[in-house]
């Protein structure tokens, strides 16, 4: 091996080295990469339970999950939809907590 091989390689086993041990911070209050596709991951499970429900509403209801607590929002047309949602959230697994923030607004007639 050449010296300039030889600086090449060194070169190429000091950046490796450098970007093994920095890798990406996370800081106080960040979701790590693990924990944000765990969050993406509930809210679509809550999302295509909703969708098979014959009372929950997939349509009108968001659902955003941080740190395995999922919170629910929109719009339910009676109360019985709106905890019917709730109870389907609480169900899938991994979710540490649900916040019902859906509003009831019935149907005009």
């Amino acid at each position: 091996m050449n010296s300039k091989q030889r600086i090449l390689a060194i070169l190429i086993t000091a950046i490796g080295a450098v970007a093994v041990t920095t890798g990406c911070a996370v800081t106080s209050g960040q979701s790590s990469v693990g924990e944000y596709v765990d969050d993406k991951t509930i809210s679509t499970r809550v999302k295509s339970r909703l969708a098979q429900d014959p009372v929950a509403s997939a349509m009108r209801t968001q659902v955003e999950t941080q740190d395995g607590v999922v919170q629910l929002s929109g719009f339910a047309a009676s109360q019985a939809e709106k905890a019917k949602a709730a109870e389907i959230a609480g169900e899938v697994p991994n979710v540490k907590g649900v916040r019902n923030d859906i509003i009831v607004r019935p149907a005009n007639n």
